[in-house]
């Protein structure tokens, strides 16, 4: 649809926004490919940073998802990428952004850089799910180990599944949830 390196450069606020986000890395775009089953939407690098503005995508009718640039280990300018906090902090006030998956490595577990983007998002106000990406690279019990430690780390301000593109590890459950994320707000503004 368009990438914005503004504010001003957003669509019209209006609809049902949902936003991705992670650390550079995590497997995000990848993850956006694989929900979305739509192979070259996002694209992805094995490069962390690739992604340098907020990257929006059409899924119908004012129905959007929101690519935001990875944090943490980035490639880029210093300039470019101290430009991406003001960039992201645009979004936040938006009425029609709804939820936000984030995608955390299960490997490295949840960040501090990870808790405050969900304080950011304001779980009384928007749902979050968290996706624990890249799980083939876990045995069957470290998986488990790695999702019960998240449950535990999250409370209640985020609901968390394992996640893998490559062996495709909760991306049905994903994509309901995306899903049903876009519809229960169109409906609710229709009324």
């Amino acid at each position: 649809m368009l990438s914005a390196a503004a504010g001003a450069q957003f669509p019209s606020d209006h609809g049902v926004e949902v936003a991705f986000a992670g650390r550079s890395n995590s497997g995000k775009s990848t993850a956006i490919n694989a929900i979305t089953a739509r192979h070259k939407l996002a694209r992805t690098s094995k490069t962390p940073g690739r992604t340098r503005l907020l990257n929006f995508f059409s899924l119908g009718k004012d129905r959007r998802i929101v690519d935001l640039p990875g944090y943490g280990f980035a490639e880029g300018p210093r300039e470019e990428r101290a430009g991406w906090a003001p960039l992201i902090d645009a979004l936040r006030p938006r009425a029609s952004l709804k939820g936000l998956f984030l995608v955390v490595d299960c490997r490295r577990g949840l960040s501090e850089s990870d808790l405050d983007l969900i304080e950011w998002a304001d779980p009384s106000r928007r749902r979050v799910h968290v996706l624990l990406s890249k799980a083939d690279k876990l045995t069957r019990a470290e998986g488990l180990k790695a999702h019960a430690a998240a449950v535990k780390s999250l409370g209640t301000h985020a609901t968390v599944q394992l996640f893998s593109a490559l062996r495709r590890i909760g991306i049905e459950d994903a994509q309901d949830r995306l899903q049903s994320w876009l519809e229960s707000d169109v409906e609710a503004e229709k009324k």
